[in-house]
């Protein structure tokens, strides 16, 4: 049978052999540059398909998925499927230098792994400098066929995808980080969806979500910003948790969402409220002394039959130290734990490890100011070994 490839906004089902688990699903994503004004600002920045965010990934649980990448860019790119257990296939994870070699321009890559055990929304972006900033979609992992949603059915299905935006080119920003060994500049603004919504000297569009009064949706919220930890809530509005991370949770009703960069929360959202406009915002959470773009985005929940221009109902914005906001989301986090999807963990612990994670200053020679900023595990920082990661297998 003749191999096709599609745009990944089309899903192509191969059925496989009646013995087999899933279905196979192909996508294409061509990376290209594209113009893009926001802020009152024009850029070129990289991205899949033309789109930004990227194109929805479309699959169920056990399907395998095939994506060929091809690199049209003049940087090198690779695509890291932010979540997936990659059983066996390690070699598609991502992570340039460390499980593959990044994809040049002008040449091509085919990914394949199969989603093994998880079902509800992931991540796909770059693992590359920065090129996550604008190269990033969502993953839907729909249940099994016949299998259903372990909380109600809702009435419709939307994807919110969080991010950062720099009117600067985030390479350039990215480098003159390395250069200083300092920490990059702050994103100009927060997104929803890639838009950044009301934006100082400059009217900028927002994202609108339209709903249907006495409705429920189902809200797939993605957290595809580079450095912010984010709050995400609706005026008015409170949302049920059902699942975090590609795992269903016991279901709880909370008026904030706290999400950290690469995390994903599915959420219900019950449109059972006056039909009017609500505020949809995000803002960062930072309770120690690192800088962070410190600018609230926001959008629309219109309720069908609302004018566009009738006041919206204002949203209570958290501190951006928050600490008791973030512990309120975390606290009630539950796994579900029913009888078809249990928490199969040890019972017995064997060996208790302590790990901190933090952050320090080295000598940097090369640096303005002589040192640089690092990340460290028990006080050690990754360094480049001499021998590269990908044939360490086979030099030892």
């Amino acid at each position: 049978m003749e191999r096709r490839w599609f745009p990944a906004m089309l899903v192509v089902a191969v059925m496989l052999p009646a013995a087999a688990e899933g279905l196979v699903r192909h996508y294409k994503f061509s990376v290209v540059m594209k113009n893009i004004t926001k802020l009152c600002a024009s850029k070129p920045i990289v991205t899949v398909n033309d789109k930004f965010p990227g194109p929805t990934l479309y699959a169920r649980e056990d399907d395998t998925v095939v994506v060929r990448v091809v690199n049209h860019v003049s940087y090198n790119v690779t695509i890291h499927w932010h979540g997936v257990r990659q059983l066996r296939t390690c070699w598609s994870d991502g992570p340039a230098y460390i499980t593959q070699c990044p994809i040049q321009p002008g040449q091509s890559y085919i990914y394949n792994f199969t989603l093994t055990g998880q079902r509800g929304t992931l991540l796909w972006h770059a693992h590359i400098t920065w090129l996550r900033s604008t190269v990033h979609g969502a993953i839907v992992i729909l249940p099994k066929r016949g299998v259903p949603y372990p909380f109600p059915k809702p009435y419709k299905e939307k994807t919110i995808i969080l991010g950062e935006w720099w009117k600067a080119d985030t390479e350039l920003v990215l480098s003159q980080s390395v250069k200083s060994g300092m920490p990059p500049n702050t994103s100009d603004a927060h997104t929803i969806n890639g838009y950044p919504g009301p934006f100082p000297n400059c009217s900028s569009q927002g994202y609108t979500l339209h709903v249907e009064s006495g409705k429920t949706y189902l809200l797939r919220i993605i957290n595809a910003a580079v450095n912010d930890e984010l709050f995400f809530k609706i005026a008015g509005h409170n949302l049920t948790v059902v699942e975090v991370d590609a795992s269903y949770t016991k279901p709880f009703s909370i008026d904030t969402i706290f999400i950290g960069p690469g995390q994903t929360t599915n959420a219900l959202l019950a449109a059972d409220q006056s039909r009017r406009n609500y505020i949809m915002a995000i803002s960062p959470f930072m309770d120690t002394v690192v800088p962070v773009d410190n600018l609230t985005a926001t959008g629309i929940m219109q309720y069908t039959g609302t004018p566009a221009s009738a006041p919206a109902v204002k949203a209570s914005i958290p501190a951006i130290n928050a600490t008791s906001v973030e512990f309120s989301f975390i606290d009630s986090l539950r796994s579900l734990n029913s009888k078809q999807y249990p928490a199969n963990v040890p019972l017995m612990v064997d060996h208790s490890l302590f790990f901190t994670m933090s952050a320090g200053v080295n000598p940097c020679s090369t640096c303005v100011n002589g040192s640089k900023l690092v990340a460290a595990l028990n006080n050690v920082t990754f360094v480049m070994p001499s021998t590269d990661i990908l044939e360490a297998h086979t030099t030892r």
